[in-house]
C-alpha cells in the first residue's frame, strides 16, 4: 500500500518557539540559582577547629545553678555555694569567658535572683549567657 503527499514534496517543519522558550527558563533558573548560593559561602560557621585543646573540657558546659535552699536563694556554680551577688563574681571571675555560660534556675526562685545570676555573669564579661528553666 502506497501514501501519497498531496502537497507535493514539502520538508516537514519544525516550530521552535516552544524549544527558545524552555531554553530561556533554563538558562534563567541556573543563573538565578547561581546567585544565591554566593551568598551562603560567605556565612561562616559557629564551630571551630582548635589545635591541641582536651574535647572533654568542649563538651562541659558551664553552669551557675540558682535555687532555693530553705528560705535563701543560692547560687551554685560546679560544687560551691554562694549566698551574695559579690562572691558569685568571684567566682565567675575564674571560668573561661569565651565558652559562654548557662543560667539554670530551678522552681521557687524568684525572677529577681536570675536576673542578678545573669547580670553579674553580663558584668564579668561573658557575652554568650543563655538562661534555661530547670525542669
Amino acid at each position: 500500500m502506497r501514501f501519497k503527499r498531496s502537497g507535493g514534496d514539502r520538508k516537514p517543519e519544525l516550530n521552535l518557539a516552544s524549544m527558545i522558550d524552555a531554553t530561556f527558563l533554563l538558562l534563567s533558573f541556573f543563573i538565578f540559582t547561581t546567585g544565591a548560593g554566593s551568598n551562603e559561602s560567605k556565612l561562616s560557621p559557629n564551630l571551630r577547629v582548635q589545635q591541641g585543646t582536651d574535647a572533654k573540657d568542649d563538651l562541659e558546659p558551664q553552669i551557675v545553678e540558682v535555687l532555693r535552699v530553705g528560705e535563701n536563694t543560692v547560687f551554685r556554680v560546679g560544687s560551691s555555694d554562694h549566698a551574695d551577688r559579690a562572691s558569685l563574681a568571684l567566682a565567675l571571675q575564674l571560668l573561661p569567658r569565651e565558652r559562654g555560660l548557662f543560667v539554670r534556675v530551678y522552681p521557687g526562685v524568684d525572677v529577681g535572683s536570675a536576673a542578678t545570676a545573669i547580670q553579674v555573669a553580663r558584668d564579668v564579661g561573658f557575652e554568650a549567657v543563655t538562661y534555661v528553666p530547670a525542669k
